[in-house]
């Protein structure tokens, strides 16, 4: 019976470590996308993004996403930008807590607002279950059509959605805790 109780506890705390991992992916700019005419000062605020969400930024070929240092995005300037991407679906992995700049290539668009500040929270410790932290240079980008117009493209909630293995962990937790049991009974 001793033993019966040693497993439940150790399947508990091993389910508590899993169901701590989750990611979240924002869609940079909610349903306007990464555009001159999205207020991204009011999009970022109230939002806490943490190591291991990832950005996505969502935009016409109008438009670029640089990752910059602060005197990148202060000047608006992409010449030493640490990435660089106008495939109009870029996702960018927050692997690493701290201050992250970004900015659109294209000057007058920086200067009217066009650049993103996200501070990362060093919380999460672990990646969501399957998936690595990647380095800005090795994130997965999906290539979306190209549009004629300077309109956002369809996009998520702006509100970011979780990445969880809780339903599937839990169903492996109970079944495994269910064949300890049987074994246990019969």
């Amino acid at each position: 019976m001793a033993k019966l109780f040693l497993y439940f506890y150790v399947l508990v705390g091993l389910s508590s470590l899993f169901l701590t991992c989750r990611a979240t992916v924002y869609t940079v700019g909610g349903t306007g996308g990464w555009d001159i005419s999205t207020d991204l000062g009011s999009w970022v605020a109230g939002k806490t993004f943490n190591a291991g969400d990832t950005l996505s930024f969502q935009y016409s070929s109008l438009h670029s996403v640089n990752q910059v240092n602060k005197d990148g995005f202060d000047n608006c300037s992409a010449t030493n930008a640490l990435l660089s991407s106008r495939d109009g679906n870029t996702s960018i992995p927050l692997s690493s807590p701290g201050q992250k700049y970004f900015i659109c290539g294209t000057l007058s668009h920086c200067l009217g607002g066009m650049k993103l500040k996200v501070n990362v929270n060093g919380n999460q410790t672990t990646s969501p279950a399957g998936s690595p932290l990647l380095p800005p240079e090795k994130a997965p980008s999906v290539q979306l059509p190209s549009t004629k117009n300077n309109g956002p493209l369809p996009t998520v909630p702006s509100t970011g959605f979780s990445h969880t293995a809780r339903n599937s962990l839990s169903a492996a937790c109970f079944s495994i805790l269910g064949a300890i049991l049987w074994n246990e009974l019969v």
